[in-house]
């Protein structure tokens, strides 16, 4: 992991397109201010996770699922 040490108002650069900014600084909370193109997904690392884990669980169903009309279409 690359770690960088940011003053508020500075900001860091990732390739031609993305840029964060820090925008404000509270105690131990910093507020970042992320400027990318709107196809690059930005999340919080707990949203972001429980998106993998809905998703995760989402493509089992679908696999019970079709295991399911599988076997009943040999039974019929």
């Amino acid at each position: 992991m690359l770690v960088l040490t940011r003053k508020l108002h500075q900001s860091i650069k990732i390739g031609e397109d993305i840029e964060i900014k820090v925008v404000g600084i509270d105690g131990e909370q910093v507020k970042l201010g992320i400027s990318a193109p709107k196809h690059v997904d930005i999340h919080r690392m707990e949203i972001y996770l429980d998106i993998q884990e809905q998703n995760s669980v989402a493509a089992d169903a679908s696999t019970d699922l079709i295991n399911l009309l599988k076997n009943n279409l040999k039974k019929g």
